[in-house]
């Protein structure tokens, strides 16, 4: 278990201490993925949005687990974090599968830090968190913030339907999976320009099926994961 100090949610001496930091690369500490557990309601998220739907089908994944089967659950599924001012863990991704833990009632979540920037001001970690696309300050209307605008705790997200489309037709098969960051988000401006929010709302299967289409077509292609005609 992380050992919390006087800042809530802060990585203490002894949980970075563990192998933690890996060395210098651009200036930076990068830090070695390794696994710790902490309290859910400490990690910061780096984005306004999550797709509420696709957060349900997570909640209800894991409500049909016992409590030993969500731990383990969690444990194969660690949040990407990044040590931030004070010490704070910001997530990097997953922030569906956190938001689903925090709904549930759940204690803790597992996560692996990817770097350390907690010897940054607010304004120099925010910065290089948007140099390296860690950070996605855009709301539901696909407009973007001030990273002062990115609640605290993850609660404070709100749902962006087109968040839940981008989710619902990558699993369908309609693009890959693709490591690039916030690769479903720019997925959901992609549709957001192209299907009415009223169709989304009254027939979210059919705006998903027209979504594919859409996602196999040619005016796609440069998308992250694009897969022509359905194709690899």
């Amino acid at each position: 278990m992380l050992s919390l100090g006087a800042v809530p949610g802060s990585v203490s001496g002894e949980a970075r201490g563990r192998g933690a930091i890996r060395g210098m690369k651009g200036g930076v500490e990068v830090a070695m993925a390794s696994l710790q557990e902490v309290p859910v309601h400490t990690l910061r998220p780096t984005q306004l949005t999550v797709g509420m739907i696709e957060m349900r089908a997570k909640m209800h994944r894991l409500a049909k687990l016992n409590p030993g089967e969500q731990r383990d659950h969690l444990r194969s599924r660690p949040l990407p974090t990044v040590v931030g001012p004070e010490q704070r863990l910001y997530l990097t991704d997953h922030h569906h599968l956190g938001r689903a833990a925090t709904e549930l009632g759940l204690k803790a979540v597992y996560t692996e830090v990817q770097a350390d920037f907690g010897r940054f001001d607010v304004d120099r970690f925010w910065k290089e968190m948007d140099q390296r696309s860690w950070v996605h300050p855009l709301d539901e209307n696909g407009v973007r913030h001030h990273f002062s605008v990115i609640p605290h705790h993850l609660e404070g997200l709100v749902d962006d339907v087109y968040r839940s489309l981008a989710g619902s037709v990558r699993d369908a098969g309609g693009f890959e999976k693709t490591p690039s960051a916030f690769a479903e988000f720019v997925w959901a401006d992609f549709f957001r320009r192209l299907i009415a929010i009223e169709d989304v709302r009254a027939d979210f299967q059919a705006a998903v099926e027209v979504a594919i289409a859409l996602a196999h077509g040619e005016h796609a292609r440069g998308m992250p994961g694009y897969r022509a005609g359905g194709g690899g």
